[in-house]
C-alpha cells in the first residue's frame, strides 16, 4: 500500500514463481503508462512511483502531468459527449484514432495495481471517490508499463457505503465491435467479482483508507511529463 517512508529500490529484483524476475521502479521515478491496443498506443499518462512492491505498484498523477488521449475524447470533454465517445470506440475498433497531447486536470490521483490483475484501484487523495478501472494486467517496460483500459468501471463512495457501475453501454458497444472478445469478457467478469469481494472485505486498496486520505506527494517531485515522441 502507499507509504512515504519506503526508500528507492535501486534496481531491486525479485524472482517470480515459474521463473523470470521483476525489477521494481524507484520511489519518485517517472514512469509512463501506455494503453496499447493491437500494437498501437491508445493513450499515455505520465506518473510518479509512490511504492512498488510484490503486492502492488502504486503511482500518482496531479494537475499538469502529461497525457496523450484520443482526440475524440478531448472533444467530448469540451461538451460533445455521448456521440463522440461512441465515435472514439468505433475509431478504436477500426484503428483510425489520433492522439492529442494534454495535461491531467482537476485531481491528485493515486493508482493501485496488483500484479496480474485485470483491474486497478484509483482514488483522489482527498478520497472524493474510489474508482475501480477494469484493464489488462500490466506488462512492464524499462520506463513504465503497458496495459489497456477495458472501458467499464466501478465507482465506490468515499465511505465505501455504496457503489455503482459506470460506462456499461460503452463496454457493450466495445463488445459488439469485437474490441473485447469472449475470453477477455470472462476475465472482466471474474475481475468484477474480485473487486466487489475486496470491497466487501475491506481488503486490497480499501484496507487503509485513512492512509490513502492522509498521503501527500513529496513536494520536491517535479510534475511528470511524457517523452516526445511516444515510444
Amino acid at each position: 500500500m502507499v507509504s512515504g517512508g519506503r526508500t528507492p529500490s535501486q534496481g531491486l529484483r525479485v524472482e517470480r514463481a515459474g521463473g523470470g524476475s521483476v525489477e521494481f521502479f524507484d520511489v519518485g521515478q517517472t514512469v509512463q503508462r501506455r494503453d496499447v491496443f493491437r500494437g498501437r498506443v491508445w493513450s499515455a499518462q505520465a506518473l510518479r512511483v509512490v511504492e512498488d512492491t510484490p503486492a502492488a505498484l502504486v503511482t500518482c498523477a496531479w494537475p499538469g502531468a502529461g497525457v496523450r488521449v484520443p482526440a475524440a475524447y478531448v472533444r467530448a470533454r469540451r461538451g460533445e459527449t455521448t456521440v463522440l465517445r461512441e465515435e472514439a470506440v468505433r475509431q478504436l475498433a477500426a484503428g483510425t484514432w489520433t492522439l492529442s497531447a494534454g495535461e491531467w486536470q482537476d485531481t491528485v490521483l493515486l493508482l493501485w495495481k496488483p500484479p496480474g490483475a485485470h483491474f486497478s484501484g484509483d482514488a483522489d487523495h482527498r478520497l472524493l471517490t474510489w474508482y475501480i478501472n477494469f484493464e489488462r494486467p500490466n506488462v512492464r517496460r524499462p520506463r513504465g508499463f503497458d496495459t489497456f483500459d477495458l472501458l467499464v468501471d466501478l465507482l465506490v463512495d468515499a465511505d465505501l457505503s455504496r457503489w455503482r457501475w459506470k460506462d456499461e453501454a460503452e463496454y457493450a458497444h466495445a463488445r459488439r465491435l469485437g474490441i473485447i472478445d469472449d475470453v477477455e469478457h470472462a476475465h472482466v467478469d471474474a475481475a468484477r467479482e474480485e473487486a466487489l469481494a475486496l470491497l466487501a472485505e475491506r481488503a486490497g486498496p480499501f484496507a487503509e483508507a485513512d492512509r490513502w486520505a492522509a498521503w501527500r506527494r513529496d513536494p520536491a517531485w517535479p510534475t511528470p511529463s511524457l517523452p516526445s515522441p511516444p515510444h
